[in-house]
């Protein structure tokens, strides 16, 4: 490396501190000694590759000024601090003027003390020439707006982004808990001083028992100033929230929230009978749709037309008494989500997010499941979810499975910097609606009818099965509703209020509700619209006055005072602490798609309120590997509180791979770090029972045994020699199967038992159904599959989804989009496929061919299923997963679609 910046010999200046490291050139590490200089008032960094004697002069190679252009960030390339087993080193990178320079330091207190005293030196050089139009990192990055402590409502945001493209984001470790610092830029500097630190292996004693990782606190100090400044905001909002009567008043605003199952339907009237028939305007709207679109592009997530009709539809009829701006929309398939609030209350509305959950098929198709939008209004957060569950009378527990699904995978990002993911729960108010599909635990669709006709309503109700549901707690158990006085809002034919006249004949029911969840909540009306008829389901309103937090500034400002005042104290006098009832967790037995959980509880016993977080260990990205998580991961106690922790490990399709073929195992080492004290680590074990899920067609192919029969040892020896034709004793003949056993039972029962069956590969099946099937093909081979024909469907396409290797290989994955529309060419690309993968895919086609006979009973169709099978048996290498376009998806299908056409 070609050191550019002032250089030169024997240079005279007075030496303040010095410290041994290496310095990174052309590959090599050179020892050198790095000395921080001042000379009348100015300071650099100098590089020699010799310790003087006489540290008063100093022999140097390469001096690099501190000035404006003076900046010492992480390594573009590495992780922040480097884990090396046997030596505990930090590398960084310095730049000023035209120097470029990369060191390996010892990561230890002396090198943090050099590094403090640079930081200090240069934040000084900074305000000296001033710079303040910025705030500026202890590093020199540069950001407009930094957090700043002592103001109130003051937000982190993300850093700029350096020449070397990659995001740095530190904030001055010492601008709160060292204020006093900044301004001794003049002091008198210590004299000389070089680490006397010898980088000698670690014997048995360094490390911790079980492998526990070598963690370092001394760099991290530095170099993760952020944590400390944003761990102060945090604990600072959490007394906030403690003392938030103090400084809040509340004040209600209406909301008008609707649902309505418009069954594919366009608009074909005006929405003022719904949507303006009170004489007030509402303050928010919350509108949910639901089956806006029922073809078969809008259930593939493709673009529907019918967004924008029903959206113009809604804006032309919000009440005309007042001017209405959207906050959000987001739609999912056929379920869409609109929120309006007043032009004047606009100003007050912040931290906007949406998302969606699919609990369709696979747990991810859109034809049901939920979307929803949170907002803070004032000083309220909100999330308001819209949501189509499971259909079918019979089919309560689905619809109660679906619920779940939403409330455990609806998250959203937190909008401040490294704030966790928010989830359903974690607001101050929640508004559920939608098409939840409970219907009446009644089979006569004359006795439901006369009883509506004697307005005997609470008799109905009686049998609703959300009411019993809620009564029960299987779901919506603390969500609350208002007493029902309209009638059945399902099923009509439509263009008409007349019930049901098919040949279904439809028992009416409440399926179109509005549960709220939340303090200072008042239900106002609760009702139908009859004079809508576009759809075989009205429209439902619910008027909610709602007490929304309105912060008084002035008192806000006192409390904030008086509790940085308290913590300001506290902190000189006290460290945080906590007690662990565990350390050591064993998950046995643990099996793919199958949560297990144990708790464990934390206790802060320390004087002061603290906050506790997971954090990765050196050089990972994450605080735990991918099967494992901990709940919450992170949180403020108050002393002598306590928070129950549940640790969960579930083995899905991105880790049943490495767990299978044991290149990974249930080990694990969390590293529980509290801030301004110390870390805990937590020991996770365990064992893994493999599965023929995650395994490779290949190796499956020449194993007739269950998986869970063949020892591991051997089951290694078959993955890795998985191209061999003949592998010995491992329950195999010579000659390999022509499909996996597990392929042909599943395929098998579904030809047999499935062909008729309506809505196949569309109805999602059941949890526990599927965890049998799984554990059936595991363990035996079965002469019949457990299970409901819609478990077996979905069990396929989850076998399919967790090959490592799809059907069609990666390698002629960007060949077959480009032949897409050229079916001999397609053919031919299939040919060219390993023996075992080209017998699934020709066995697959034929068995789906075969279903499509029977479409006017299973209301399948070729282009649904070429759909639904081209993101299984087509799927992109891991390198392009989300940079495909809608034309590769398009060609996808087109090349599946080929086959299915293809005559018998």
């Amino acid at each position: 490396m070609d050191h550019t910046a002032e250089s030169g010999k024997g240079v005279a200046e007075k030496s303040t501190i010095a410290v041994k490291g290496s310095e990174l050139k052309d590959g090599q590490k050179v020892p050198i000694v790095l000395y921080l200089n001042e000379n009348n008032g100015d300071y650099n960094l100098s590089i020699s590759t010799t310790l003087e004697e006489n540290a008063g002069t100093i022999s140097c190679q390469t001096v690099i000024p501190i000035n404006n252009q003076f900046r010492i960030i992480q390594e573009a390339e590495e992780a922040l601090l480097i884990d090396d087993p046997f030596t505990r080193l930090c590398r960084i990178r310095v730049q000023g003027d035209q120097a470029n320079c990369n060191f390996e330091l010892p990561d230890d207190e002396f090198c943090l003390n050099f590094l403090t005293e640079v930081k200090r030196i240069q934040q000084a050089t900074f305000k000296n020439t001033g710079v303040d139009k910025v705030t500026m990192d202890p590093f020199g990055i540069e950001s407009a707006n930094w957090p700043q402590i002592g103001m109130p409502n003051s937000k982190g945001s993300g850093a700029g982004k350096s020449e070397f493209g990659f995001d740095d984001d530190f904030i001055d470790v010492l601008n709160l808990e060292k204020k006093n610092q900044q301004n001794q830029a003049g002091s008198k500097v210590a004299p000389v001083a070089v680490s006397s630190r010898t980088n000698k292996p670690l014997t048995e004693k360094d490390g911790s028992r079980n492998g526990q990782p070598r963690v370092s606190n001394t760099m991290r100090k530095l170099f993760e100033p952020s944590n400390q400044s944003l761990a102060r905001e945090g604990l600072i909002k959490h007394c906030l929230a403690k003392r938030e009567k103090d400084f809040v008043d509340f004040q209600d605003f209406r909301f008008f929230v609707g649902t309505w199952n418009v069954n594919g339907q366009s608009p074909d009237c005006s929405l003022d009978p719904w949507l303006s028939a009170d004489a007030h305007p509402p303050d928010v709207y919350a509108l949910g749709f639901q089956e806006l679109d029922l073809s078969t592009e809008a259930f593939f997530y493709m673009d529907s037309g019918k967004e924008n009709e029903w959206l113009s539809a809604a804006e032309k009829s919000l009440h005309h008494k007042s001017k209405y701006c959207k906050v959000k929309l987001i739609r999912l398939v056929g379920m869409m989500m609109i929120v309006f609030v007043k032009k004047e209350h606009e100003k007050h509305i912040k931290d906007v997010a949406a998302e969606s959950v699919g609990t369709g098929i696979m747990g991810k198709m859109g034809n049901k499941g939920g979307v929803a939008v949170r907002f803070v209004f004032h000083h309220t957060s909100f999330c308001i979810v819209n949501s189509h569950l499971a259909a079918h009378v019979e089919d309560f527990e689905r619809r109660n499975q679906d619920y779940k699904d939403i409330c455990a995978r609806m998250s959203f990002q937190g909008s401040e910097h490294n704030q966790p993911s928010i989830n359903i729960s974690k607001h101050d108010v929640v508004l559920w609606l939608g098409d939840l599909n409970y219907r009446l635990c009644l089979p006569d669709a004359s006795e439901v009818k006369a009883l509506i006709e004697k307005q005997d309503l609470r008799k109905l109700l009686e049998f609703d099965q959300l009411n019993i549901q809620r009564i029960t707690k299987k779901a919506f158990a603390d969500f609350n509703e208002g007493e029902i006085h309209f009638r059945p809002t399902y099923k009509y034919d439509t263009k008409s209020d007349r019930w049901d006249s098919s040949g279904k004949c439809r028992v009416p029911a409440w399926c179109d509700r509005v549960l709220w969840r939340g303090e200072s909540v008042q239900q106002k009306c609760y009702r139908s619209h009859m004079e809508l008829r576009t759809s075989d389901h009205k429209p439902v309103s619910s008027l909610l006055d709602i007490g929304v937090k309105i912060v008084d500034e002035r008192r806000y400002k006192k409390v904030f005072e008086d509790i940085v005042r308290v913590m300001d104290r506290m902190e000189n006098e006290f460290l945080p602490s906590l007690s662990l009832s565990g350390r050591d967790f064993t998950f046995e037995d643990v099996k793919f798609r199958q949560l297990q959980k144990k708790w464990f509880q934390i206790t802060n016993d320390g004087q002061v309120p603290c906050h506790f977080s997971f954090i990765p260990k050196l050089n990972d990205s994450h605080y735990s590997k991918q099967w494992l998580r901990a709940e919450p991961c992170e949180g403020y106690l108050e002393p002598d509180e306590s928070v129950d922790i549940a640790l969960e490990v579930y083995v899905s399709k991105g880790s049943v791979t490495l767990l299978n073929s044991a290149e990974d195992k249930i080990e694990d080492i969390l590293v529980l770090h509290l801030d301004r004290g110390k870390d805990y680590f937590l020991t996770i074990g365990g064992n893994y029972l493999p599965s023929c899920f995650g395994t490779s067609l290949d190796t499956l192919c020449r194993m007739k045994k269950p998986i869970r029969d063949v020892p591991i040892t051997k089951l290694i020896d078959l993955e890795k020699s998985r191209l061999d034709l003949v592998v010995d004793n491992i329950g195999t003949d010579k000659q390999p199967l022509q499909v996996p056993k597990e392929i042909w039972l599943l395929v098998d029962h579904l030809f047999k038992n499935a062909s008729h069956q309506e809505d196949l590969f569309q109805t999602p099946g059941m949890q526990e159904e599927l965890q049998q099937i799984f554990d059936s093909l595991d363990t035996s081979i079965p002469q019949t599959i457990p299970g409901s024909n819609h478990s077996v469907a979905e069990a396929l396409l989850i076998f399919l989804e967790a090959l490592p290797e799809p059907v069609i290989c990666y390698e002629l994955h960007q060949r077959c989009l480009e032949t897409s529309y050229d079916h001999r060419n397609c053919q031919h690309l299939i040919s060219q496929l390993s023996r075992c993968h080209r017998n699934v895919f020709r066995y697959l086609m034929s068995f789906l061919r075969e279903l499509l006979k029977y479409s006017e009973d299973n209301k399948l169709d070729a282009k649904m299923l070429a759909t639904l099978f081209a993101s299984l048996l087509l799927r992109p290498p891991p390198n392009l997963v989300g940079r495909q376009t809608q034309n590769d998806r398009q060609r996808a299908v087109n090349f599946i679609y080929g086959f299915l056409l293809e005559d018998n």
